[in-house]
């Protein structure tokens, strides 16, 4: 049978309804928290618990496109400011009831950016904020979102250590201590100064020197701090494990 003489012979009915959604894991670091932005939902299923942000994709829409726009509805960034956001997908979610409505399967992105702007919550939405990490126990999800979170936390931390993804939640420029503290918000661990310089500076291509130093030292009147910009690696090798992966890596 030729491609012509199928379409003109398939009928759409014969086939079970499946709807495909997005789900964006969108992720912050705010006041040195990592936050998470959820939207509290205001139709139902599942009216006024809070939600992914998230929505159908569109006939002519690709994956990827469907996930900014979701997200951009929710933020209010456009233009430089939502390329400047990393994006990438995260995994799907397709178990038969997991939304009671039909037969819908999710692709989930992770979406990381410093600095994003108080939400603002879409046509389909109540509300939207930023939660802190810590918070989340405290909220009951809908849908499959807990597991969906899970697994976007879990990616982000990963890729801290085998890619260069921290130095997107710093300045241009920026301090060695300023790189920590971004992995330990991340991570949710302490890190050892001097033994997290000594590692980042064994890593080709993660950081490298401007010549440039802060213009004022530190709070105990030390010496001012150098300042770094992002390298040009894509893979970090060695990797910055996190603590406790260590051993289990070996």
């Amino acid at each position: 049978m030729s491609e012509e003489q199928f379409l003109r012979a398939y009928d759409p009915r014969d086939y079970p309804a499946v709807a495909v959604t997005v789900d964006v894991v969108a992720l912050t670091i705010r006041d040195g928290a990592l936050h998470l932005l959820l939207i509290q939902r205001a139709e139902p299923p599942f009216e006024g618990c809070w939600a992914l942000p998230g929505g159908f994709v569109r006939p002519d829409e690709d994956l990827g496109a469907a996930a900014r726009r979701e997200f951009a509805e929710e933020t209010g960034l456009g233009g430089e400011q939502l390329r400047r956001v990393h994006f990438e997908q995260l995994a799907s979610y397709g178990t038969p009831d997991r939304d009671p409505r039909m037969r819908i399967v999710s692709v989930a992105h992770l979406a990381f950016a410093p600095d994003l702007p108080e939400p603002q919550a879409g046509s389909d939405a109540s509300a939207a904020q930023w939660l802190p990490v810590s918070a989340l126990a405290s909220r009951q999800l809908a849908f499959d979102h807990e597991r969906i979170v899970a697994d976007g936390l879990e990616r982000a931390r990963s890729k801290l250590e085998y890619t260069p993804l921290a130095t997107r939640f710093v300045g241009d420029e920026f301090t060695i201590a300023e790189l920590r503290a971004v992995y330990e918000t991340v991570w949710g661990h302490p890190l050892h100064p001097g033994n997290f310089h000594r590692k980042v500076l064994s890593v080709p291509g993660l950081v490298e020197s401007t010549g440039q130093t802060t213009a004022h030292g530190g709070a105990k009147g030390g010496p001012r701090a150098k300042l770094y910009r992002a390298g040009d690696a894509r893979l970090l090798h060695p990797a910055l494990l996190r603590p406790g992966r260590e051993e289990t890596v070996r």
